[in-house]
Order: C-alpha cells, then sequence, then structure tokens
C-alpha cells in the first residue's frame, strides 16, 4: 500500500463535469488499494473575481483581510470535491489548511510554511478515509488565516508529501506535462518525460506556469519526486527529481514572463556603497530584483536599471522615490516588458548557447534590453509586445527538427 498526494489546479476543478472527472480520478487510486490525499485549488478563476470584488470596496485592502476573502474560494473547492467522492461511494472528508495542521509565519499574502502537525491527517488517513485538503492557506501564530502566493496550493501538496513521507506526489493540471515551451503558444512544444530539480526551479521562476517555484524549492530540499500529468487525459506526466536520464535535449525550455517591470535610476552618485544601499532598501520590503545592469561612470554619476516583479513596481519607485541618498537621480518605470529564457543544465558544456538565442531574435527583428545568465539559464528582457514571437523564434532555434 502506498500513500499518494495528489494535488488539482483551478482549471481541473472549474465546473461540475471536471469535479466529477477529478472525484473518479482519486476514487481510483483510492480504490486500487492506496492512501489517499487530495489537496486542492479555488475553482477556475474564482481567487481572480474576488480580488474584484474587493477593489470594488476598497482599492488598498489590508492583506490580513485579502487572505480572509481569498481563503474561501478553497473551501468551496474542498467541500464540492468531499460531495462528489461520497456519490461516488467513497469515504472522505475536507480538511481546511488550520484543520489540516497547516502553521505559518504571519506575512500575509506570500506566508511561508513554518511546519505541519500531522496528527490530523494520520488519523483520518488510518481511518481508510479519502482527505481533500484546502491548499494555498494555513494558519499564523495570531490565529489569523494566511494564504501562501499565487500557486501555493502546489506548495501545500509538496509539503505534506515531504511531512508524511509520501511514496509519490502527483501535480495534475491542464497540460500533460513539463514542455519545452507552453504547448498552447507553441504548436511543436515537446513534453520532457524528466526533468531535474534544479531545470524545473528555474523553469517556474522564470515564467512557466505548471509548477509553482516554491514548492519545486521543498521537493528538491526533502527529495520528494514530483509527477506533473493531465487531469483531462489520463497519459504518462513528466517525473521532476534530482537526476535524469543523459539526454541529447541541453536546453529544456524557452519561458516567457510577463510579469516584469524594468526600474532605471539615472544619474545617481557614482560612489562606493550606492548599489548596496539601493538593493538593500528593496530587500527590507521582501521585493525581489533580478536582472541589474549598470553603466560605466561618467561626470561623477551612473545609470542603474534593474528588473521586478510588476506586483512590485509601484511600492519600488516609491521607496526610492523618497530616498535622500538617491539625491537628484530621475526614476523611470517602464511596464511593457517581458522575460524570455532558454533553461537547461547542458548549456553549461555547449558553446554557443547564447549567440544561438540572440540570432534567433535577431532574425526575428527583436531588441535586447537586458540580459542575465547562469550556469543553466540565459534571460533577456525585450518589449512585451514582442513576447510571443521570441518565445516562438528561440524556441525554431533549439529545436528545429520537431519545428
Amino acid at each position: 500500500m502506498s500513500l499518494i498526494v495528489q494535488k488539482f489546479g483551478g482549471s481541473s476543478v472549474a465546473n461540475a463535469e471536471r469535479v466529477m472527472n477529478v472525484a473518479k480520478i482519486v476514487t481510483d487510486t483510492y480504490k486500487a488499494g492506496n492512501d489517499v490525499i487530495v489537496v486542492v485549488s479555488a475553482q477556475g478563476d474564482t481567487t481572480d473575481d474576488l480580488i474584484a470584488k474587493a477593489m470594488e470596496i476598497n482599492q488598498k485592502p489590508s492583506k490580513r483581510e485579502m487572505d480572509m476573502l481569498l481563503s474561501s474560494g478553497e473551501q468551496i473547492s474542498i467541500a464540492l470535491l468531499a460531495m462528489a467522492i461520497e456519490k461516488l461511494g467513497c469515504p472522505v472528508i475536507s480538511l481546511l489548511g488550520w484543520q489540516a495542521g497547516f502553521n505559518t509565519n504571519s506575512t500575509y499574502g506570500s506566508a511561508r510554511i513554518k511546519k505541519i502537525n500531522t496528527e490530523r491527517l494520520k488519523n483520518e488517513v488510518n481511518k481508510k478515509k479519502i482527505v481533500v485538503v484546502a491548499g494555498f492557506q494555513g494558519i499564523c501564530k495570531y490565529d489569523d488565516v494566511t494564504t501562501l502566493g499565487r500557486g501555493g496550493s502546489d506548495s501545500s501538496a509538496v509539503a505534506i508529501a515531504a511531512a508524511l513521507h509520501a511514496d509519490r506526489c502527483q501535480i495534475f493540471t491542464d497540460v500533460e506535462g513539463v514542455y519545452t515551451a507552453d504547448p498552447r503558444k507553441v504548436k511543436n512544444a515537446e513534453k520532457l518525460s524528466e526533468i531535474t530539480y534544479d531545470e524545473m526551479l528555474e523553469l517556474a521562476t522564470l515564467g512557466a506556469q505548471v509548477l509553482n517555484n516554491r514548492s519545486v524549492e521543498i521537493a528538491k530540499k526533502y527529495n520528494v519526486e514530483l509527477e506533473v500529468l493531465s487531469s483531462l487525459k489520463r497519459a504518462n506526466g513528466t517525473i521532476v527529481k534530482e537526476v535524469t536520464k543523459m539526454e541529447t535535449m541541453y536546453i529544456r525550455g524557452v519561458t516567457k514572463d510577463s510579469n516584469v517591470a524594468r526600474i532605471s535610476i539615472i544619474g545617481v552618485k557614482d560612489v562606493p556603497g550606492i548599489a548596496f544601499k539601493i538593493f538593500s532598501r528593496l530587500a527590507a520590503s521582501n521585493i525581489n530584483v533580478d536582472i541589474i545592469l549598470q553603466s560605466v561612470g561618467r561626470d561623477s554619476t551612473k545609470d542603474i536599471a534593474f528588473t521586478v516583479s510588476r506586483d512590485n513596481a509601484e511600492k519600488s519607485v516609491e521607496l526610492l522615490e523618497n530616498y535622500d541618498v538617491l539625491g537628484g537621480a530621475k526614476i523611470k518605470c517602464d511596464t511593457d516588458v517581458a522575460k524570455i529564457s532558454v533553461v537547461g543544465a547542458g548549456m553549461e558544456s555547449h558553446p554557443g548557447t547564447a549567440a544561438t538565442m540572440f540570432e534567433a531574435l535577431y532574425g526575428a527583428d527583436i531588441n535586447i534590453q537586458m540580459i542575465s545568465t547562469s550556469e543553466i539559464k540565459i534571460s533577456v528582457l525585450i518589449d512585451s509586445k514582442d513576447a510571443d514571437r521570441a518565445v516562438s523564434a528561440v524556441h525554431a532555434a533549439f529545436f528545429p527538427e520537431v519545428s
């Protein structure tokens, strides 16, 4: 007998028909002799709809109250799925995040899991019940409901699998696995049979929406083997694990991230410590910075440009405009940009990867604004209007045999 954790996203439970489809997958797994814990997201566009309702009332609501509101979406999903499983004749119980033992810090809107008290989960599994858990949520030391941020249900599922030493953690989505590009946008995108944690983490961080990056971090830390597969079609998915079989494919994927903004600080003083002061101020407000470009000093000044998520653009500008260290420097913000990336652990031993990518963009007449590299990825910043064309052009350059 195996313990299997299964996670279903919002599109998988978007309506009654899909809820019943998920219930059939879950009960088939249970009837095969497995213990099953299911983690579910809010239905379809429920979270976006709840955010819109909040904006109708208050344009700047507190994060605590937003967590209270947004957590209601998962409560609906788990109850409906439990009812569907009941209808199919299997014992089941639904649990909210706090009932399932999720303890988090008190960073409302993007809380981190501190620990999971597994007693309730173990007791319900021992009673041979299918346990349906609300993903994306927990409770903090103040007994307030917290949410884990976008994609947090992935983290909930992987954390349960790690805490209970599950035999398998399956992440069900509306695509059949991890692809070399978004198969909904790039017609000949190729499905991968396996991918490493590091490669998947880069893809998730750089815009691939199939897995949440924090969930991959947890999986890597606790060596939880993941399987990404479709809830709509019974087929083999993609295995995410520490080591994969050697393959000739040295590039694993091409991604697009549109949640990007470029901040430029023009004419800042060219003195020691200025970069430290700028980025430590942003870090103190939990703002992550990605690509950074600094110009050569001139007339005792220099320019510094960097990218943040579009969600943090307004806050970043506000922090810097009110910062006396910058003196008379001008601050500009451009949200009409996108980040295109190629990822693959094999690129380190394959010279010319950057040249191939840049040639593809040149051939498509797409201008590069900024560049960032690491051992397993190359990212460029371009105009957002060119993003889809850029992904197709770069994908065709690296995967000509399937394009």
